[in-house]
């Protein structure tokens, strides 16, 4: 059973996988190609729900496929904003993952894969806020995201020698 919306077909199954969320994440650049932004901001909303949802539970030895879909969706999710001429909702955007990134990182009851993974993609994430800040000026949510992700990495204070 599906439901047709325009030239998106979406399941109607509420189980998250990852061709789930490739279909979504497919269906939504390619309207935002055809500049069909409506059918694009929900596609990757879509996509991104289903990506949050892998988090809890990724399929075995996945867990690095289910946080890039994470990173991807967040970010094609702000690239839209930033299209649309708002980099300012771009901010959160970028922030929640990279602050996701960091606290499934150091969350001690979850897998050691994914925590790796987490950290790992966390470099992507640090990099697109500064690139966002290089583009479009400082933003005060991407410089409490970046300190608080410092201080929950390296402690919250300085050594001091």
């Amino acid at each position: 059973m599906h439901q047709q919306i325009a030239d998106f077909v979406l399941p109607t199954s509420d189980t998250p996988s990852l061709p789930l969320w490739e279909t979504a994440m497919r269906q939504a650049v390619t309207a935002e190609r055809a500049q069909q932004t409506a059918l694009a901001l929900a596609g990757y909303e879509r996509a991104l729900s289903i990506a949050q949802r892998l988090i809890d539970a990724p399929p075995a030895g996945r867990a690095d496929d289910c946080l890039a879909a994470l990173v991807v969706s967040h970010h094609n999710l702000a690239d839209l904003r930033v299209a649309q001429g708002d980099p300012n909702a771009a901010a959160p955007l970028l922030c929640r993952v990279h602050e996701t990134l960091i606290a499934l990182s150091l969350d001690a009851a979850r897998p050691v894969s994914l925590r790796q993974a987490a950290l790992h993609h966390s470099r992507e994430t640090y990099v697109a806020l500064i690139r966002h800040i290089a583009r479009h000026g400082p933003h005060p949510l991407i410089t409490c995201a970046i300190a608080g992700a410092d201080a929950a990495l390296h402690g919250a204070s300085p050594a001091r020698h």
